[in-house]
């Protein structure tokens, strides 16, 4: 299990890896990879910013993680999200699970990241060509 709250992603292909060695049990192993958009409600996306409160994001993030690990029996689980600016097109969170079959897998996939979103203490601000904005 690994959570991380950075300036900068580890490359996705070292993350799979380490997933795919921590069981010969591994079957499936889902990834999303969130990005800036280069347009929100039809304006121009400049970049987006990224603070979390740096003692309470890691912890948060890392209960998140257990919890579902623990609902759909995963094997292993990494999720790491950025802070500080990152530009349109760049990479904002990885979220990998890693389970027996893929359908737990997906399911817990799809929780863990709207949880990430909705519970961690990360917060977005939108700097548009008009305006920033906390989103």
């Amino acid at each position: 299990m690994k959570a991380k709250v950075d300036k900068r992603l580890d490359e996705l292909f070292s993350l799979v890896e380490c997933l795919k060695k921590a069981s010969d049990e591994v079957g499936a192993i889902a990834i999303f990879i969130g990005v800036v958009r280069g347009v929100s409600d039809g304006e121009r996306v400049l970049r987006l910013e990224y603070e979390a409160h740096e003692a309470l994001a890691p912890k948060v993030l890392n209960s998140l993680i257990e919890e579902v690990r623990k609902k759909y029996g995963l094997i292993d689980v990494i999720a790491e999200h950025r802070v500080g600016d990152v530009p349109v097109g760049g990479d904002v969170m990885y979220v990998l699970v890693a389970s027996k079959h893929r359908k737990e897998a997906f399911e817990a996939l799809a929780e863990l990241v709207d949880r990430i979103k909705h519970e961690t203490p990360i917060w977005k601000r939108e700097v548009t060509e008009r305006e920033a904005r906390y989103v």
